[in-house]
């Protein structure tokens, strides 16, 4: 009886503790779920906060970052040079289409001769010198090296003058500055020398105001403008040498410098075969008077005054 008493306890205290796990369990399984649902929310909320400038990037492709390289990279200022040397049956026909080239391009030429011996007409020769403007540039460089006869030679030169051109503009800037000012200061000057002085300032900065501008023309035009100097050459005209200058070396410098020790010693030489007559003259006219003057003091205490006796 006793033993069914003590079971009957275990049993309902198993049941019991039974009962407590399963409710822990399932209020943990409650609270999990809803932290899931929670971070779920929060996850799926991040995605749609990050995608919103995604959305319109896409609606507006590359706005922010048209922004941010015109700021970063102006516009460079670079000067365009080239020269082209070509071959062509009819050297004339060829200046002539060059020309024509250019000015279909919105450039002229500034620059033409030609050379032509009528005993050996293939042997002639002209240099053109072209102005292009620099956005049809390729265009008409690549038209001069296919359309007027045989390439021979290329050389093309690309220099940056942005920070150059800035410097011009800003003093000119604070020249035309500077000017405004001393024209209000004319304005209230008082005594004549006052003005004199200011109006003096004055044609001082314009005179610098002027030569400045004629660099930001100058500095305009070969910016605007690609420079194309253009040989053509005959079926049998030689092309004219073009000998790279070799870099300095040991023997070089020897040879230079023995090359001046005798240019020095030979200038050295002359001057001394010109002053070598005079100096002769000179020294035997010096010995002739100091001489001179020797028998001179001797002849005189010989001939001295006699002791008075009368």
């Amino acid at each position: 009886m006793a033993g069914l008493m003590i079971g009957s306890v275990l049993l309902g205290g198993g049941m019991f503790l039974a009962g407590c796990s399963a409710g822990s369990s399932n209020s943990g399984a409650s609270s999990s779920g809803a932290a899931a649902k929670t971070a779920g929310r929060g996850a799926a909320a991040a995605p749609a906060m990050g995608s919103a400038p995604s959305a319109a990037a896409r609606s507006n492709p590359g706005a922010q970052d048209t922004g941010t390289t015109a700021r970063l990279a102006p516009a460079s200022s670079i000067i365009y040079t080239a020269q082209l040397t070509v071959r062509a049956g009819n050297v004339g026909s060829a200046a002539a289409q060059a020309a024509q080239i250019a000015e279909g391009a919105g450039g002229y030429v500034s620059n033409e001769t030609a050379t032509v011996d009528p005993d050996h007409p293939s042997e002639a020769t002209a240099s053109v010198q072209l102005k292009i403007p620099v956005a049809s540039y390729p265009g008409a460089l690549g038209q001069l090296s296919h359309r007027l006869g045989t390439q021979l030679a290329l050389q093309q030169q690309a220099q940056d003058v942005t920070q150059q051109v800035a410097d011009v503009n800003s003093q000119v800037g604070s020249d035309l500055a500077a000017i405004a000012q001393l024209r209000a200061l004319l304005s209230h000057a008082g005594s004549v020398g006052d003005l004199l002085s200011v109006q003096n300032q004055i044609n001082q900065e314009e005179s610098s105001l002027e030569s400045l501008q004629a660099q930001q023309r100058a500095l305009s035009h070969e910016t605007t403008y690609a420079t194309v100097t253009l040989s053509i050459l005959g079926p049998k005209a030689k092309p004219a040498p073009h000998r790279q200058k070799a870099p300095p070396t040991l023997a070089g410098g020897l040879g230079a410098g023995w090359r001046a020790l005798r240019i020095a010693v030979s200038w050295t030489l002359a001057v001394l075969g010109a002053i070598a007559p005079f100096a002769i003259v000179l020294a035997v006219g010096g010995f002739l008077a100091y001489r001179g003057r020797r028998w001179l003091n001797r002849r005189r205490p010989a001939a001295g005054p006699a002791s008075p006796e009368s």
